[in-house]
């Protein structure tokens, strides 16, 4: 875990969450699946004027005994989730006149509300006793969890609200009750997010993420389908940053969310997510950012540099990149002069270029030159990944900065990790105080490195990872900072997450190469590429084909008769 120390921003703790719950009913239109959404009063507490689906606060009489006795409920639908359909139930009543509920004896016994039941109820006095008096019992069992969203933390009201959907019943006609809800209107999920993209149909995040997911299902049951498993599709409370000066949110499963939890971990909206290459970035107090004006297909907004340390310790610089001395000198500047060491996690053209030129920057302004740390190349690299620092590291060696600050001594402890498979040389460095593991080219952000055999090897990657992933259980770590794209994890979806992610999806890759080499036994790496990577745009298979290889020389190695 982070220290404390560290951080750059003051303590600002999210305000509590509130329960709540919100219902998407469905129905299947001839375009598809139609959810109804209602407008909010523009006087509204909370996203006042936005297109919603109907939902509110959980009362205590949602939750009593004698509610949930008056509702039908699955066998696996426990209390909780009993009492939030109960909820949903409610508010879609109060809001827009929709009663989810069936009669429980008589001639019409199991059959649903209608228009005479709706009117006999009145909107503004307790719900559940009203709707028993008319032998209604609350149709709880057919509202399904579909996703849980929590609050963002920088809002001033949070709340913590499921997100459920039902089927709209039969023969009944939305009335918004014109004092929280307007304008009840039928949209398909896409259309919605087209008008909200015009500016004609104003939603926020959560709802606007609901819809792009739903979306993708073909019909009501489909969606029905894919919740009876009792187990929400997603969970989500996001965090927001500022790109191009405004703010932007994200859920955890896009590519900005681990950099936010590192940076503002209680949700402050300060930290500015646009690309550039003129200043550092800084992270925590003691890690700062450079990317290197090097951008393109294979290095994504550019190689990322770090500098480790502060004023009363020095600085070590991690992948000074190419040998760019605009670049250098600005990596240069912001250590204030001071790197200690210069580390490089492999000796690949857009990493390690940099540093004797960043060596020599601080010999010429009379500093002790920095020792150029890191692995020599292999046999097996390209030219161009010629590489020899002045000392070669060891597996599990720790460099150490320690100095004294206002507040007493303080030290920031690197453990060389050797990682092969990207590269033979490759190595990670994790910082054991703040539970941070710079990872090179190992572990990207938004993409998947290349494994070019010879130098590169898939065995030695997926073991690498391997080796990864114990040493973050064993120091804690949550975030991975990649040489390529934004840092990675969290405390929910942490470092060990990303790393299972990752080798989950190599071994899913793999057995789309065996299958393609199984059908097309005679077949060649061309036709191999085009089974295996066919969900990858096709100016990117000569690209792919070198991490192919690597996975074909993994299988092979591994049949029968060839160990």
């Amino acid at each position: 875990m982070t220290r404390p120390s560290q951080l750059l921003h003051p303590p600002h703790p999210p305000v509590p969450t509130l329960p709540a719950a919100t219902v998407l009913l469905l129905r299947d239109g001839a375009q598809g699946v139609e959810v109804l959404m209602t407008r909010r009063s523009p006087r509204a507490s909370f996203a006042p004027g936005a297109y919603v689906f109907p939902g509110g606060g959980i009362d205590a009489l949602d939750a009593s005994p004698e509610t949930h006795a008056a509702a039908d409920r699955r066998p696996a639908q426990d209390d909780l989730h009993l009492t939030q359909a109960i909820a949903a139930i409610r508010e879609s009543f109060e809001e827009l006149g929709i009663l989810l509920a069936r009669h429980a004896d008589g001639p019409r016994k199991g059959g649903m509300a209608d228009a005479h039941d709706i009117a006999a109820i009145d909107r503004h006095q307790p719900f559940a006793a009203q709707c028993q008096a008319r032998g209604l019992r609350l149709a709880a069992d057919s509202v399904y969890l579909l996703a849980h969203w929590t609050g963002d933390r920088d809002l001033p009201r949070r709340f913590e609200v499921p997100f459920l959907v039902a089927r709209m019943p039969e023969g009944q006609t939305p009335v918004a009750d014109e004092t929280e809800q307007f304008e009840p209107v039928w949209v398909r999920p896409a259309d919605a997010l087209a008008r909200h993209e015009a500016g004609q149909f104003f939603m926020i995040f959560p709802t606007i993420r609901t819809l792009q997911r739903l979306a993708k299902f073909v019909s009501t049951q489909a969606v029905l389908d894919a919740v009876a498993h009792e187990q929400p599709l997603w969970m989500s409370c996001p965090r927001a940053g500022l790109l191009g000066g405004k703010e932007a949110r994200y859920m955890e499963d896009e590519t900005p969310f681990g950099e936010l939890a590192l940076v503002c971990p209680d949700g402050q909206i300060v930290h500015p997510l646009d690309w550039q290459t003129e200043r550092p970035v800084p992270l925590l107090r003691n890690v700062q950012r450079l990317t290197a004006p090097n951008p393109g297909v294979m290095t994504g907004p550019g190689t990322n540099s770090y500098l480790v340390g502060d004023p009363a310790t020095g600085f070590i610089a991690i992948d000074p990149g190419p040998a760019d001395a605009e670049h250098l000198d600005k990596l240069w500047r912001a250590a204030g002069g001071d790197i200690r060491m210069i580390v490089c996690t492999h000796s690949h053209p857009d990493h390690s270029p940099g540093s004797k030129p960043l060596q020599a920057l601080c010999v010429l302004a009379g500093r002790v030159a920095p020792p150029i740390l890191g692995l020599p190349s292999a046999p097996t690299a390209r030219a161009a990944s010629a590489f020899t620092p002045d000392r070669a590291l060891q597996n599990n060696e720790l460099l150490t900065l320690s100095g004294q600050s206002p507040e007493g001594k303080i030290t920031h402890t690197l453990q060389v990790i050797h990682t092969p498979g990207h590269a033979a040389n490759h190595l990670c460095l994790l910082l054991q105080e703040d539970g941070l593991l710079f990872s090179g080219d190992h572990i990207l952000n938004g993409s998947t490195t290349v494994i070019d055999p010879p130098d590169g090897n898939m065995a030695d990657y997926l073991d690498s990872l391997d080796r990864l992933d114990a040493a973050c259980a064993e120091h804690g770590v949550e975030f991975i900072l990649p040489a390529h794209g934004y840092v990675l994890g969290g405390p929910v979806n942490g470092a060990r997450s990303a790393i299972a992610k990752l080798k989950a999806h190599r071994l899913a890759r793999e057995a789309k190469v065996l299958a393609a080499m199984q059908a097309l036994p005679d077949g060649n790496m061309d036709d191999w590429v085009r089974h295996a990577y066919d969900d990858v745009p096709p100016r990117m298979w000569p690209v792919a084909q070198r991490s192919l290889l690597a996975h074909v020389e993994r299988i092979r190695a591994l049949q029968p008769g060839n160990n």
